[in-house]
């Protein structure tokens, strides 16, 4: 990885020692003050809009050799087309991930419809525990059928539908290892994160979920599997046709973008059969966008660390340096420095901070938040938050706020970076149909981070527009859109598609 050097008469960052190294050299005692000015100056000097086409350009060289060779990332999905807009109708979907199962019936009144074009009509939400986890076999599966069940019970048009002989059609957002063979089917590679039911790896998910729910005598059909990208752009452009590609940023980050099949190795199609109903000359790819990176980005000692303590070392470089998952670690890191070697919190690291991770996201964003002069709100967070047996003073809680303020512009810059060397690749990959008629390109965003976090998603539009202007390479202007409940709605979506296609 690439180190920064904020100037000349700076420390080498690898020379600057701290216990947070677990290194016993001892080390030069510095002020809050110019810890402060060398972490300004590592974690911003790269957000100059030259900086950020720089890294944007390193970005798009990895994209493109990735798209010939990588079997991690830039996956073709079983999703060809985009939405016409004018699919109709009710579907059930699906969204199960690491910790929460959601239900929906979602509602398609097409594009041109004076109503809410795409809607959720009801939905439900179940928490996955350490006990839903540690069912075995196929009760996991069970579990969600019964949960299907209770949903639709209490929709009156749902149950009068589910007496009819014609099964309900349902999509489903599976956040787990699979390999899709089709847009209803895929063999589970796993689950990992506690589940028991992993046992069943190499089974057909459509044919597991199909099993639970006839043994529960509902009537329902699996007609989409989707990831939670290519669910964000489904869901996304359904409502407006000039979305080509979707990012979702909360705990981790990746994306999905629509480009010509013939821009990827064949290869990377293996020996599935296209099918005939539709057209096939696009392909909606997973991207795994927190995969790259590692080539492009400068990283600080703190971000080394971290990485080199992951239990995963430069699996998903990107990821580590801006999204929401780790912003609140690299705080921490800095704040366990400070109290070293710049005298914070009197030189003692109140408890709850010495363990990793422990800093999060949220905390992040309420010191963001907090305009007030003294930061009194944000101090009173966080001694709450943290246990803290004091008040820290307005010159600690000063220096917290703007080492938080450089994190979150840092990740910001990165994420415009990476934003735009997709918008960059699309605009070189174009045959002519990809931006035909559209004078802007929509970018679906999902997550809590780019939705969420103060003041973001205004932020990062505004550093993208500066970067298209100075980029001049004629690409159209990028629009970033909110593409919330993406998951649940792109399923929905997804599963009429199909029901179209046939």
């Amino acid at each position: 990885m690439i180190v920064v050097h904020p100037s000349p008469n700076a420390p080498h960052l690898h020379s600057f020692k701290s216990s947070i190294t677990e290194d016993a050299t001892p080390i030069h005692r510095t002020t809050m003050d110019l810890l402060l000015k060398e972490v300004q100056g590592l974690f911003e000097q790269q957000l100059r809009v030259e900086s950020l086409l720089a890294l944007s350009k390193k970005l798009q060289s990895e994209f493109k050799e990735r798209l010939q060779s990588s079997t991690q990332c830039m996956l073709p999905s079983h999703n060809y087309t985009l939405p016409s807009g004018k699919e109709h109708g009710t579907y059930l979907a699906l969204e199960v991930g690491g910790s929460t199962l959601r239900v929906a019936l979602v509602d398609l009144q097409g594009r041109a419809s004076s109503r809410q074009s795409l809607r959720i009509r009801r939905i439900a939400t179940s928490t996955i525990d350490n006990r839903v986890r540690g069912l075995r076999g196929l009760a996991f599966f069970d579990w969600i059928a019964e949960k299907i069940g209770e949903m639709l019970s209490a929709d009156k048009e749902a149950c009068d539908y589910m007496q009819l002989e014609e099964p309900i059609p349902m999509g489903i957002a599976w956040s787990f290892p699979i390999d899709q063979t089709s847009i209803r089917s895929g063999n589970i590679l796993g689950m990992g994160k506690g589940f028991h039911c992993s046992i069943y790896k190499g089974s057909d998910l459509g044919d597991l979920i199909a099993q639970a729910c006839q043994r529960l005598n509902l009537n329902i059909r699996l007609d989409a599997i989707v990831n939670d990208s290519s669910a964000a752009v489904l869901s996304r452009a359904y409502v407006d046709p000039s979305t080509r590609l979707a990012v979702i940023l909360g705990t981790g980050i990746n994306a999905a973008i629509h480009l010509p099949v013939s821009s990827l190795h064949d290869s990377k199609f293996g020996l599935r059969q296209f099918p005939t109903t539709i057209e096939t000359t696009h392909v909606l790819v997973n991207t795994e966008l927190s995969m790259f990176g590692k080539r492009a980005f400068p990283t600080t000692r703190w971000d080394d660390h971290l990485n080199a303590h992951h239990i995963l070392p430069d699996y998903q470089p990107l990821e580590y340096l801006l999204a929401g998952g780790y912003m609140g670690e690299i705080v921490r890191l800095i704040i366990v420095e400070a109290t070293e070697t710049a005298g914070l919190f009197d030189g003692k690291l109140p408890a709850a901070l010495s363990i990793p991770f422990s800093l999060e996201t949220r905390t992040l964003a309420t010191f963001e938040a907090d305009t007030y002069p003294n930061l009194t709100p944000s101090c009173r967070y966080f001694q709450n938050e943290y246990n803290l047996p004091v008040p820290p003073t307005p010159a600690e809680m000063r220096f917290i706020r703007q080492v938080v303020l450089s994190i979150s512009r840092r990740s910001q810059g990165y994420f415009t970076a990476a934003i735009h060397a997709l918008s960059s690749l699309l605009h070189d990959l174009d045959d002519g149909s990809l931006q035909n008629g559209l004078d802007h390109i929509c970018i679906g965003c999902d997550g809590s981070v780019i939705n969420k976090y103060p003041g973001y998603m205004e932020r990062s539009q505004a550093l993208l527009n500066e970067l298209v202007r100075a980029d001049q390479s004629g690409q159209k202007r990028v629009v970033l859109e909110s593409a919330g409940e993406s998951a649940v709605l792109g399923a929905g979506v997804a599963a009429a598609m199909a029901n179209a296609s046939e």
